[in-house]
């Protein structure tokens, strides 16, 4: 479908900078978004785990697999019905993980062998984990249209390497290809 590794990183890195520029220009979309995403692939697992159900000889197994089944197609359903809550849920969840992931990182600055640089940055990386696991929990609502604005800069930054790496690997194919041919 692509002439080259080049042009696939190049349009790989035009959508990543559009993606990011929406994502910007309109974060709450970009949660809805993010929300529509979730019940999606929740509604999807529904389904597989349903079929999987069917698909076991034993009637244990059946019963798990068709109650995980209504699990996820009630959080599929739900977070179709209530995004602005499940959006929230979302933010507490990602809010969560920053404040554990940051004191385990603060704990396993001490807890080994490590030179005075590696703790330093295990516990400055900690600290900034759990102020913003902090800030998440303080405010979800900014929380939610900072996440979407982080995903926009980190979509746009990617996009744009994609872009400068098809560029030099379409540089150096050029390059290299009068050297192939004449050997």
């Amino acid at each position: 479908m692509f002439k080259s590794t080049s042009t696939y990183l190049i349009l790989l890195g035009v959508l990543g900078v559009i993606v990011g520029i929406i994502a910007i220009a309109w974060p709450g979309v970009t949660v809805l978004a993010l929300v529509i995403v979730f019940a999606i692939y929740a509604i999807i697992a529904a389904g597989l785990q349903a079929a999987r159900a069917f698909s076991s000889d034993a009637a244990g197994p059946v019963f798990g697999h068709l109650l995980l089944a209504l699990i996820n197609l009630a959080a599929g359903v739900v977070a179709l019905v209530w995004p602005q809550p499940t959006a929230l849920v979302l933010v507490l969840i990602v809010a969560v993980w920053a404040l554990v992931a940051g004191i385990v990182e603060i704990f396993a600055a001490f807890g080994s062998e490590q030179t005075a640089g590696t703790r330093a940055l295990f516990v400055i990386t900690g600290l900034v984990s759990v102020a913003f696991g902090v800030v998440l929990v303080a405010r979800p609502d900014a929380g939610a249209v900072a996440l979407a604005l982080l995903f926009g800069l980190f979509a746009m930054i990617h996009g744009v390497m994609d872009i400068v790496v098809g560029i030099q690997t379409r540089r150096v194919g050029r390059t290299l290809q009068p050297a192939l041919q004449h050997a």
